[in-house]
């Protein structure tokens, strides 16, 4: 049996999103909305959206508790993504998140079944910036892992799988 302690291990949710991640998908995302990058982070994904020409709202407030903007485009925290998703059914606004590939086969993801959920699959795996208490861990080699898809709602994509060149 492995010596791991899970009483121990300190969770982290601190993946910042690079910059080309949203290059990737600017075709996809609708210029004449305002976005809600919802999800503050260190701040930069609002600036990279901004800077590809998107009018965003990115202030560190409570995703919860607020209700901004047009259409939400952002890299959740993956822990929370059960919570967020029933949020989201709450709200019933277009968005598109990054989150990992297995999500889709986690059990509260079942009650977006018949909501006509689109997804778009990078052409390469997205590399995220770890954050440790708000600084990049000593060490970290820029690589990730794990695969993720944007799952999109309420888009209206030309297609139910979109897979980027």
């Amino acid at each position: 049996m492995a010596g791991f302690h899970t009483k121990t291990f300190l969770k982290y949710d601190d993946y910042m999103t690079p910059k080309y991640a949203w290059e990737n998908i600017q075709q996809y995302i609708p210029k004449d909305k305002i976005i809600w990058e919802a999800f503050y982070g260190d701040g930069q994904s609002g600036t990279f959206l901004q800077e590809l020409g998107f009018q965003t709202i990115h202030e560190p407030v409570d995703f919860f508790e607020n209700n901004l903007g047009d259409i939400i485009v952002s890299n959740p925290p993956f822990s929370k993504a059960k919570e967020i998703m029933k949020r989201l059914l709450v709200l019933d606004k277009p968005f598109i998140l990054i989150l990992p590939v297995s999500k889709i086969t986690n059990q509260y993801f079942k009650e977006w079944a018949d909501k006509n959920i689109q997804i778009i699959i990078p052409s390469k795996r997205i590399h995220f910036q770890k954050l440790v208490n708000g600084k990049v861990p000593e060490n970290w080699k820029n690589a990730c892992n794990f695969d993720c898809f944007y799952y999109c709602y309420k888009m209206d994509l030309p297609r139910s799988i979109i897979w980027l060149d």
